[in-house]
């Protein structure tokens, strides 16, 4: 993908006039200083190495500012080891831990199971409304409602087939007693338009600081449906905040205009699987991008992040992405991006104790590098970043911490695992 040659052409006259328009001035400049910095992907030397060392797919990008890719390696210096807590779930899409020490897991095809303290699989949970399973569709991820251990009130989003395709929907429902089905089930909120596909479904959901459901869709793909992620008239490609009976919560940024959703809270995303709030109540993603352009994005409200007019990366062809540039006014720059890319799904940051080096650290689940990612993030730039369980060679779905301190993982792969990581005894 490449900058057009007119915006060149301009940016190097402007630099070579001396021009002082302050606010452009500021961006060109801050951008040019990266790229003498990076050169070809390299960051700006700060006693350290990059850890990603790989060609980048777009070897022509230039980061905007020197933190913006290929960070400092750091290393864990506690000691941990990996259990492995269950075997045989199928393709495990989401992790969700209990107060009392055991997991909410769902898998794809269509199952929701408990898994205990001790490991032993639950039958699946009964009441679940039907899904469409099929290429990255299905049952998704499962949240907790903020009072759970009271009202024991869960959330899920599924793909939904409905006339002319399917589309991304959140239920809700309450857990029985004895954990064994859900009741009072209902749809509370059905993703539009419908689309006949089976990519992009998004479906991370997470509750804010603020009591609201945040709800992450992709804009399914396809080269038709795609500039859609731009339309307000849809909630392809956008971050919606739902309040818990999936409604349009009050305060959203768009609610009341013309011709457009009311969910809406962020514009411009291509398929968000990993979301979650900081300890400071910052709400961050972690976006799977094109080839070359995974992003870490800070999303502030009614704010664009681009797609698929501003982007790192190309199509998987190796084309540029028609239209697109990697910067632009107006449209929010990923604090961070991956070339090549890591395939995020599932993201945490970390608060417990048994870790205590990695206090405020994000860790992000890699589908296609099979690996846990973990983040150091200082006044919201990336300083370091770290690849652990590179030697299982496997699909990290989803990540959560429990309340044990220990970091919950599980595995996307037809005999699925849920890992556990804890301090080495």
């Amino acid at each position: 993908m490449k900058r057009s040659f007119l915006f060149v052409s301009v940016t190097i006259l402007f630099a070579l006039n001396g021009a002082s328009c302050q606010s452009q001035s500021a961006r060109n400049n801050e951008t040019a200083q990266a790229q003498t910095n990076i050169g070809n992907g390299q960051p700006n030397p700060k006693d350290c190495s990059p850890l990603e060392t790989r060609k980048p797919n777009a070897s022509n990008q230039k980061p905007a500012f020197p933190e913006q890719t290929r960070a400092c390696g750091i290393k864990t210096t506690t000691a941990f080891e990996v259990k492995v807590l269950a075997k045989g779930l199928e393709k495990p899409w989401a992790v969700e831990p209990l107060s009392d020490g055991a997991l909410l897991v769902t898998e794809k095809p269509g199952r929701m199971r408990i898994v205990s303290v001790s490991g032993q699989i639950s039958k699946p949970i009964a009441g679940l409304p039907a899904v469409d399973y099929g290429g990255q569709g299905g049952l998704l991820d499962v949240a907790l409602s903020p009072d759970f251990d009271k009202s024991r009130k869960i959330f899920w989003s599924f793909t939904e087939a409905r006339k002319g395709g399917n589309a991304t929907s959140v239920a809700s429902g309450i857990l029985s007693a004895d954990r064994t089905r859900l009741e009072n089930v209902k749809i509370i909120f059905r993703a539009l338009p419908v689309h006949d596909g089976r990519h992009h479904f998004g479906s991370r959901l997470t509750f804010g600081p603020d009591g609201f459901l945040y709800v992450t869709l992709g804009e399914r793909s396809d080269i038709e449906i795609r500039p859609q992620a731009q339309e307000m008239n849809s909630h392809m490609g956008k971050i919606l905040r739902l309040t818990p009976e999936g409604t349009s919560a009050p305060g959203n940024p768009f609610a009341g205009k013309k011709d457009v959703m009311p969910e809406i809270w962020t514009v411009g995303h291509r398929n968000v699987q990993a979301a979650a709030f900081d300890q400071n109540g910052q709400f961050w993603i972690v976006e799977m991008g094109p080839q070359g352009g995974d992003e870490l994005n800070l999303i502030q409200k009614g704010k664009n992040y681009g797609w698929p007019l501003v982007s790192f990366g190309e199509e998987y062809s190796g084309e540029p992405i028609q239209g697109s540039v990697t910067d632009k006014a107006g449209f929010e720059r990923p604090v961070y991006y991956w070339d090549p890319v890591i395939a995020p799904s599932g993201a945490q940051f970390y608060s417990g104790k048994a870790f205590p080096e990695w206090k405020g650290n994000l860790f992000v689940g890699a589908l296609r590098d099979q690996k846990l990612v973990r983040l150091k993030i200082e006044n919201n730039k990336v300083v370091g970043e770290e690849h652990l369980l590179t030697e299982r060679s496997q699909r990290i779905r989803d990540v959560k911490e429990g309340p044990d301190g220990a970091l919950y993982l599980v595995t996307d792969e037809t005999k699925g695992e849920l890992l556990k990581i804890v301090p080495k005894q």
